[in-house]
């Protein structure tokens, strides 16, 4: 089958990954039709993960301030089997966005959890990439109040290792949104397979039951039980098609 056109293309960079443990019970009413949630030995994951956008195009067309910009979303893991073959997706709770056009057009074309709020990121790099015991944060203000995640980054960049937790949470391709009328759309996503780096210290400061809802306050109120951050690489989003 062809691959459906290319939606959207731009590069992700910089993300801080922040992992949870959460009760699938949690995410059962969120989990799209037609997928099943995903684990990693045993465990049921949400993750918090903000980076840049940069270099935004829109079916080819850049969109004049809307080129880079960041974003901060919680996200769950999620499986389809499609012909024999797995498609590991992920499903977003909620996506914050700093531009409100980003975030209208994000829920009228694929019915995803997009808010627009004001935005912050403070990077301490070498260069493009984030220096060596760098740090990282990215914030966004909630009810007059900052909200952030942040992390200081310890060693080089390595490559992912086979069946290591952060294979787990990053080598998805596909993400899946659930529509209005109970249907799903799923949607290719296409990069190379990402270096990683672990964290010396990580935390989220979050009025989680304001922005997420009192289900996850419990998760998100403890440390994370992982992080590191990905570089990044450019990226294509192909148009979402919708799956029986």
């Amino acid at each position: 089958m062809p691959s459906p056109p290319i939606f959207l293309t731009g590069q992700w960079r910089h993300l801080v990954m922040l992992n949870y443990l959460v009760d699938p019970a949690t995410l059962l009413p969120l989990v799209p039709h037609g997928t099943e949630l995903d684990a990693w030995n045993g465990r049921t994951y949400i993750s918090m993960v903000g980076f840049l956008f940069l270099g935004t195009k829109v079916m080819g067309l850049p969109i004049p301030f809307h080129r880079n910009f960041e974003e901060v979303n919680l996200r769950f893991y999620v499986r389809r089997v499609v012909g024999g073959e797995t498609r590991r997706g992920v499903v977003f709770i909620k996506e914050i966005v700093p531009r409100w056009a980003i975030a209208a057009a994000a829920r009228l074309l694929y019915n995803e959890r997009y808010v627009a709020l004001p935005m912050r990121n403070r990077l301490q790099l070498n260069g493009d990439a984030v220096a060596i015991n760098g740090s990282i944060e990215y914030g966004w203000k909630l009810n007059g109040n900052w909200n952030s995640i942040t992390a200081q980054t310890s060693g080089a960049p390595q490559p992912i290792a086979e069946g290591s937790e952060e294979e787990f949470i990053t080598e998805h391709y596909w993400g899946y949104a659930r529509q209005r009328d109970g249907g799903t759309v799923e949607y290719q996503v296409e990069h190379p397979r990402w270096r990683v780096r672990s964290c010396a210290t990580a935390q989220l400061v979050c009025d989680a039951a304001q922005l997420y809802g009192a289900e996850f306050a419990p998760a998100l109120s403890t440390p994370p039980l992982s992080a590191f951050m990905a570089e990044g690489s450019e990226i294509i989003v192909r148009k979402g098609v919708r799956i029986g």
